[in-house]
């Protein structure tokens, strides 16, 4: 007896109920990708509510308050608690490059907790062609960089700093350039601390804690956790040069690798670690 296209589609589904619940509950792994595609998802659905209201402005980094309005709740879906400390360094009334170590996905929620007024992240720029959160971004004032190109970042960077002093913007930038999962941090690029330095404002650095006791990439495991969110005190730099800007970034990146290992091994956001003298931390078995 054959049988109905629609009885096919009905029984795929009763399967598909049976086995998500089963897998979710049995399966470590794939609970950790359903919440991955879940998280992206929702990102890309929220950008999509976003877009028309932020288009009522046009391009304008005020629009961020829309996003991060918007995303504030990510956490709450995850169980994942967020503590900020510090953030009265935040100076008050005047344009600066904020620094962060950069880990993975997630530090987006990290990052809508803490997020200053007027400031907005430096983004490679694949990020402009990921469908509705790339259009929601931009609109926000997203900076673009393309990596591969030198010259053309090195331009972007010299506008950038043009707009910090006169529309009185701030910037967000995770100098290592790329995500790391091995609970540490990978050596500085320097493009923010020139950034810096050519418009002369601050630097101030903001670290967050180890995800190691609540997400591993590696070992496919996504749980619920507490993360801490660290603003450092300003660093200044003025009557800096180019010159300056190696031993600025190595200055900025030791203060922030230490805070790091502190906040990483106190109990509150980010496992139990011990430290090999690279700065590479190992989960303790």
């Amino acid at each position: 007896m054959e049988l109905w296209p629609g009885v096919w589609m009905l029984l795929l589904f009763l399967l598909l109920l049976f086995l998500l619940p089963t897998l979710w509950f049995c399966s470590p792994s794939a609970k950790y990708f359903f919440k991955m595609a879940f998280y992206n998802g929702w990102i890309l659905f929220l950008a999509v509510l976003a877009i028309p209201v932020c288009a009522v402005r046009g391009r304008n980094v005020e629009n961020m308050k829309i996003l991060r309005l918007m995303l504030l709740h990510i956490k709450y879906l995850y169980g994942i608690r967020v503590e900020v400390r510090g953030a009265h360094h935040f100076p008050p009334s005047q344009p600066y490059v904020v620094v962060s170590n950069h880990q993975s996905s997630l530090d987006l929620l990290g990052m809508m907790e803490v997020l200053p007024g007027r400031c907005v992240p430096i983004a490679k720029r694949e990020l402009l062609w990921a469908g509705s959160a790339g259009l929601a971004c931009w609109l926000a004032g997203v900076i673009f960089i393309d990596r591969k190109r030198t010259g053309d970042a090195i331009s972007v960077m010299s506008e950038v700093a043009q707009t910090l002093l006169t529309q009185d913007v701030r910037v967000w930038v995770f100098p290592e350039g790329t995500r790391n999962h091995n609970g540490s941090m990978l050596p500085f690029k320097r493009g923010a601390f020139h950034l810096a330095v050519q418009a002369q404002v601050p630097i101030v650095p903001i670290v967050m804690s180890s995800y190691q006791d609540f997400y591993c990439k590696k070992e496919r495991r996504f749980t619920s956790g507490r993360c801490q969110v660290r603003v450092l005190p300003p660093v200044p730099t003025e009557g800096l040069t180019p010159d300056d800007v190696p031993a600025l970034a190595d200055r900025v990146r030791h203060s922030m690798l230490t805070v790091f290992r502190e906040i990483s091994t106190d109990g509150r956001g980010g496992g139990d670690y011990l430290k090999k003298p690279g700065g590479v931390g190992e989960p303790r078995l």
